[in-house]
């Protein structure tokens, strides 16, 4: 499909200047570019790799001397990552939507909406119901009694397991499992994690009489917010008696982890490989980096960012960055880093006196 820049600077609302009825193809890297192509070059940064490439028009900063740089078009982008999420919006192809195959299979109960398509060898259980417009993919199973809203996108693979329900606009990558039991299990008597977190490891451990681990049975399911987008591989478990709750806009990473009964507020991102044990509740607009980890029953307040690897073991006020293991304020984190790096000039300094 082409598209002129003209057209593509509308979709983008920015500034255009030059021949705006150059038609483009695609978006390229500057060195890459062909002629058909859009060159983006939005940071000074990558306008030398334009000279690279054959694009006529591209993207590029604010104050460019576009011309200079050979081109015979240029859209201005201020917020070079904002102009990424428009662009790739724009010239993003929409899903196959061709119709329920024949090779799908669904329980005569299920509730299937308008415009719905379903792709082949996916399970569609007793009294499901899917909205009006959503997109199932091949080899996905559903679960009796689920509920998914409208537009949604369920990737290949996705297993959604009973009492889950989706909101509108819902986006879950390849292989996604909502639903599955949580990790939860108890012994006769208190268990030596039980003894070692309570006395902080303390008292000493022995054998038990019993050491067999009871299952607690998830009954409690898994809502998800609209324009909630789960990435490949990541799983959330079932709450035990309430269901787990993902909130309204949140966005979630491959490979992460959400615990049984955990409540993760609005507009959250959750970054590659990061974990949240059970019962924990994190506020709105929260950023959990990747491999950062959150123990069970804690409460992150609204606003905080957790860095890269951070691992949190108490509550965190709102607005609060925090680092490390232990997770500290990043500023005291910071402080103690440099402190370590320089104990052993100190003692170096010492042994010399």
């Amino acid at each position: 499909m082409t598209h002129s820049v003209r057209m593509i600077a509308q979709a983008l609302g920015a500034q255009a200047f030059g021949d705006l009825d150059i038609v483009v193809v695609r978006a390229a890297e500057p060195s890459m570019a062909g002629p058909d192509d859009l060159a983006l070059a939005m940071q000074p940064a990558y306008g030398a790799a334009l000279s690279q490439g054959q694009a006529r028009a591209a993207v590029v900063w604010p104050d460019a001397d576009w011309q200079a740089l050979g081109l015979k078009a240029a859209i201005i982008a201020p917020r070079a990552r904002l102009a990424m999420a428009r662009l790739t919006q724009f010239l993003d192809q929409p899903q196959d939507s061709a119709g329920i195959s024949p090779h799908a299979l669904i329980d005569p109960t299920a509730v299937i909406g308008k415009d719905v398509s379903i792709g082949a060898f996916s399970v569609i259980g007793p009294h499901v119901v899917v909205g009006q417009g959503t997109w199932i993919a091949d080899h996905v199973s559903i679960a009796s009694g689920v509920t998914l809203g409208s537009h949604c996108q369920i990737h290949a693979g996705v297993r959604l397991q009973r009492q889950v329900r989706l909101g509108e606009r819902v986006i879950l990558q390849p292989n996604v499992v909502i639903g599955g039991d949580g990790f939860s299990f108890v012994t006769e008597a208190p268990s030596n994690v039980e003894i070692a977190r309570e006395t902080l490891g303390a008292a000493g451990l022995n054998p038990p009489d019993d050491a067999t681990w009871h299952r607690i049975h998830s009954l409690g399911g898994v809502v998800i917010g609209d324009d909630v987008e789960i990435g490949a591989g990541s799983t959330v478990d079932a709450g035990t008696i309430r269901p787990t709750y993902v909130g309204q806009g949140t966005k979630v990473d491959n490979l992460v982890q959400i615990g049984h009964n955990v409540r993760v507020g609005a507009n959250c991102l959750l970054c590659a490989q990061a974990g949240v044990a059970g019962s924990s509740v994190i506020g709105d607009r929260v950023v959990v980096g990747g491999k950062a980890g959150i123990a069970d029953n804690l409460r992150i307040g609204d606003d905080v960012v957790l860095g890269g690897g951070s691992v949190v073991l108490s509550n965190v006020p709102a607005g609060r960055v925090m680092m490390g293991y232990p997770a500290t304020k990043m500023q005291t984190h910071i402080d103690s880093y440099k402190a370590l790096r320089r104990l052993p000039r100190l003692l170096r300094d010492l042994v010399t006196r």
